[in-house]
């Protein structure tokens, strides 16, 4: 029987350590870059550096060092100092194009062993193999039909949860060494969510994660219940990364009851730093766009709710809280699943923790005024939040508080998407009673200051620092499609001076701003009966031709000019 001649790991390793640091660098990829001509765009030279290039070089490395033999290396090696590494970031590199992943194909166990190897990047390399082999590879269905066969699904959910740096760091006694570890563990589990991800990118892969019989629907679950507050964490980043793809997967998130794992943790009053976590993602996962339907249809608004009321509660959990159940509000569709009572419920609580916080400058009040920006953004929102006066007056009073810059950047913002700033033209103004009550709660205010009017609180916004005028331009978008208040801002000089002033504004955030304010008035304008006046009129005119120039700066053209000199004597 012939026998293998031992392996030389020298020239194995110095091959894999080149290969990693330069992929590129192998003859064949000096005869692409030179038969590329010398006029190529610089694009096509890059892309094809990136991608042919890649594949050429990766066989060439291959036909001399095989993957058996690289596998063998790896597993035999390991102890050798610095071999693991080389070999894993060979690996990786050879992994990442189509040729390196179509080979994937004809070597699953080496997936399977890698996922469950004892090494942290072993099993890191072995998840974006995962990823590697969807990706690159032109047979999905085959890849997928690995994963079964496999069982690598829950092997990747394993290396997501997978407690080995938190359960050995009592007995790491050097701080770096902690570290290495945390770090490693993260990115295998950063890895393995992504490579879960990729399997979730079709129907097939769906159905292996949510298959309609058997126990895979409830492994998640019953792995979050046996797990530890850092692993419950990482299944919950899972479940926002899945809901998030596509409305058939927040289906599929929702069907299997996995949103009852964000209410379970929110109840938990024992870790903050777990339940701020919880917290954070339910934030990321209320960002996609069919969030609402789903989230209304449980419990979570009302435990959002009492966590807002829950005085001893810290603030920062109570902050985000009150972001999280403004955003869950700022869709129309979440009206129509909804229980109004829920929403005055929460516009009660919110109001509540204003008024016991008295009007401090503090992160909660200013959150507590974004939520009600975002639940305002939607004319049901806006009408159900002037209806409650006095949670609507706190964010009118902050929005002209000159005394605490942040409340009353974050109370103009606010009342504007109330106002209907981010709302379609037609529905910006709000019904008969709602409208009076803005109306009301805004002259209030004015009577209340020493600027009487509602132009003179506008006047002092756009008087102040560059961020709050733009927060003022974009207030007066959203109000002056009201009479009232375009009589307010048109028999104001001062007002019509700065919207129309096209070198008040250094920042093209600023210019767009201002521009898009002083066409907002002049179309409001033009539609009016107040041009009967001709005071108007004239104001009429002063914004169309603002309006005209646009929002930019534009020098004018200076003609040349004859210079007239004594002449040089020599």
């Amino acid at each position: 029987m012939e026998v293998d001649p031992p392996l030389d790991l020298a020239p194995v390793l110095e091959a894999a350590s080149e290969f990693a640091s330069y992929p590129g660098s192998s003859p064949s990829a000096h005869i692409l870059f030179s038969s590329l001509s010398h006029s190529a765009p610089r694009s096509l030279i890059l892309e094809s550096l990136a991608g042919l290039q890649n594949d050429a070089s990766a066989k060439e490395f291959l036909d001399r060092f095989p993957l058996h033999t690289l596998f063998s290396v790896l597993q035999t090696k390991a102890d050798v100092p610095g071999t693991e590494d080389t070999m894993v970031s060979c690996l990786d590199k050879i992994f990442r194009t189509k040729y390196g992943a179509s080979l994937l194909l004809d070597y699953a166990p080496f997936i399977q062993a890698g996922l469950q190897a004892n090494s942290q990047a072993v099993r890191c390399l072995a998840c974006k193999a995962v990823s590697y082999l969807l990706e690159n590879t032109g047979d999905r269905v085959g890849a997928l039909q690995i994963i079964v066969a496999y069982n690598v699904y829950p092997l990747l959910l394993s290396c997501l949860v997978d407690g080995y740096a938190e359960d050995h760091l009592v007995s790491v006694c050097s701080r770096l060494l902690s570290f290495f570890l945390v770090k490693c563990d993260e990115q295998t589990s950063a890895a393995s969510l992504e490579a879960v991800k990729d399997i979730a990118q079709s129907p097939e892969g769906i159905s292996i994660i949510f298959p309609g019989h058997g126990e895979e629907p409830f492994l998640i679950k019953n792995i979050a219940v046996q797990s530890s507050s850092l692993a419950r964490i990482r299944i919950l980043a899972l479940v926002a990364k899945l809901f998030a793809l596509s409305s058939s997967l927040a289906t599929a998130v929702y069907s299997s009851n996995l949103l009852n794992l964000f209410e379970v943790e929110i109840n938990n009053g024992h870790d903050m730093l777990t339940t701020l976590s919880a917290l954070e993602l339910l934030y990321e996962l209320v960002e996609s766009p069919h969030s609402s339907m789903f989230l209304l249809r449980t419990t979570l608004l009302q435990k959002l709710i009492s966590m807002i009321s829950n005085s001893s509660v810290d603030s920062v959990l109570r902050s985000r809280a009150a972001l999280i159940s403004g955003r869950i509000l700022s869709s129309s569709d979440a009206y129509t699943a909804v229980d109004i009572s829920s929403v005055t419920a929460l516009l009660a609580a919110i109001e509540e923790r204003l008024k016991v916080l008295g009007g401090q400058n503090t992160d909660e009040y200013e959150s507590a005024l974004e939520a009600l920006g975002l639940i305002g953004a939607i004319s049901q929102g806006a009408t159900l939040l002037l209806s409650s006066s006095p949670v609507a007056r706190h964010v009118i009073e902050s929005a002209f508080d000159r005394h605490s810059r942040g409340k009353q950047l974050a109370g103009l913002h606010s009342l504007a998407s109330i106002c209907g700033v981010d709302r379609p033209e037609d529905k910006m103004l709000l019904d008969s009673k709602a409208e009076e009550n803005l109306r009301r709660l805004i002259y209030t205010s004015a009577a209340n200051t020493s600027k009487l009017n509602p132009s003179g609180l506008i006047l002092s916004v756009l008087r102040q620092e560059p961020e709050i005028r733009l927060a003022g331009y974009r207030l007066i978008s959203g109000l002056v499609v009201r009479p009232w208040c375009l009589m307010e801002i048109c028999l104001n000089p001062e007002i019509i001076t700065i919207v129309t002033d096209a070198k008040i504004e250094t920042a093209k955030t600023g210019m767009d701003a201002r521009h898009h304010c002083c066409t907002v008035i002049s179309t409001a304008l033009s539609s009016s009966n107040l041009l009967q006046d001709a005071a108007v009129a004239r104001t009429a005119a002063k914004l169309q031709e603002a309006v005209r120039r646009g929002p930019y700066v534009i020098k004018e053209h200076v003609e040349a000019q004859p210079v007239v000199m004594t002449a040089e004597r020599f």
